[in-house]
């Protein structure tokens, strides 16, 4: 059974690859979640550059604006994209750092320094260290290079594969998950990272999500974590996770980032890909924090999103063409099952 879960999953790996990152189309669900005024809207990355988008952060000193960067070691490179247009507006090149090596996740902190997290272990951790890079976020956006701080990193209990990482934005301390098929790990590293010696991240707690990415809200009351096929909502409780929801995710290519919009109520997921789509995800009423409900109550009530998709991204029900790839697939999976499962049977 190894045998024929392993060609079951990479028949399932084929076929999201050929799904395209933009919607196959506009049918009434996305008509129907475009009706959100001036909510912030999914846009696709236009810079033929970015092939391999692997984090996601949203600009504290830009508002609207989002950092990204790829997943390779061909130099360290980090993006700004316009939220509207999906342009990149100014590309940041860091100095004073070794040769990236598996570049996954990006963050931005309270005390405005932008982290990015080479952490990334495809060999299944073997690396006995990995790293952490910063520095200031810009404060007007146009190309430039700049010295970035080095934080060697560690794990407690030895090494691991991560792609998400992310800063608390009002402790500032920086966490780890693990990505692990039998169960992820949640890590915290010391108060403050250091430039010196090796920072020990400890293992503080379990996640049952097989983590590409994650993000804090901005008021740090809730904490996302998503995968390939799904995402999760934690109420952060002192740094105790405890899941909440399952926010509705749209179906990606190869599905590698996600962040919140500035005012906490937008979900925004990236994924890998040559003009890779950027999806808005509008939070319903009891998956946003309390502020972030009580400021939608003074503007004039519940959002009544529902976990909406924006604009030209159709939902779960509305996106027929995602889904009936999806139902071919069901089908192409069963029969080789059965195909297989004969096969040995005559054996």
């Amino acid at each position: 059974m190894g045998s024929l879960a392993r060609v079951v999953t990479c028949a399932f790996a084929a076929v999201l690859v050929a799904l395209p990152a933009a919607p196959l189309g506009s049918g009434p669900a996305a008509s129907a979640s475009a009706a959100g005024g001036d909510r912030p809207s999914s846009f696709t990355i236009q810079d033929e550059r970015i092939t391999e988008s692997s984090g996601l952060a949203a600009s504290r000193a830009h508002p609207g604006v989002y950092w990204t960067h790829n997943d390779s070691d061909d130099g360290l490179y980090v993006y700004a994209v316009d939220g509207e247009t999906g342009r990149t507006v100014a590309t940041v090149t860091l100095r004073g750092i070794g040769d990236p090596r598996d570049v996954e996740a990006i963050s931005v902190g309270p005390d405005g320094q932008v982290y990015v997290a080479d952490i990334g272990d495809n060999m299944g951790g073997t690396w006995p260290k990995v790293w952490i890079y910063a520095f200031p976020e810009p404060k007007r956006l146009a190309d430039t290079t700049v010295t970035a701080k080095q934080c060697t990193v560690q794990y407690a209990d030895g090494p691991r594969d991560a792609e998400a990482m992310m800063v608390h934005p009002k402790t500032g301390r920086v966490y780890i998950v693990s990505k692990r098929e039998e169960g992820s790990r949640l890590y915290a590293g010391p108060a403050k990272l250091s430039t010196t010696g090796v920072n020990r991240f400890e293992r503080v707690g379990d996640v049952d999500v097989l983590a590409t990415d994650g993000a804090f809200s901005p008021d740090g009351a809730h904490l996302v974590l998503r995968g390939y096929f799904e995402s999760a909502l934690f109420d952060w409780r002192d740094g105790k996770p405890k899941k909440i929801a399952e926010p509705r995710m749209p179906i990606q290519r190869q599905g590698e980032s996600v962040t919140y919009t500035l005012d906490g109520g937008t979900l925004m997921y990236g994924t890998e890909g040559e003009h890779s789509r950027v999806s808005a995800v509008h939070l319903d009423d009891e998956q946003v924090s309390p502020k972030v409900r009580r400021e939608r109550e003074k503007d004039g009530g519940a959002d009544g999103g529902k976990g909406a998709l924006a604009d030209g991204d159709a939902d779960g029900e509305g996106d027929s063409g995602n889904y009936y790839l999806v139902g071919v697939l069901l089908v192409v999976c069963a029969a080789l099952g059965m195909a297989v499962r004969r096969l040995f049977g005559r054996r």
